[in-house]
């Protein structure tokens, strides 16, 4: 069964028998739609509904890299401030 939200969790198989590891698959789309509670039947004949889920995803994307981006500063700089901030 499917989560609203796009996280499925499932065992990989580890050579360990005693070891369980959760894979958590990321489906981008199926989160704004469930959030949006729109279908993708929605999505391809309402152009309001189209530029809705659009937006959103846009945002989903931008929220996504900018997250990535503080992690990534965050690993390279041992005091955790960004680069940019230094005074």
């Amino acid at each position: 069964m499917s989560d609203p939200f796009g996280f499925q969790s499932r065992k990989a198989e580890a050579p360990q028998g005693d070891k369980i590891e959760h894979v958590i698959v990321q489906r981008p789309l199926q989160r704004v739609l469930a959030f949006t509670r729109r279908t993708i039947d929605d999505v391809i004949n309402d152009p309001i509904a189209r530029n809705e889920v659009r937006g959103y995803f846009k945002l989903y994307k931008y929220v996504q890299r900018g997250s990535e981006i503080a992690e990534l500063e965050r690993q390279w700089n041992s005091l955790g401030s960004s680069v940019g901030n230094s005074i």
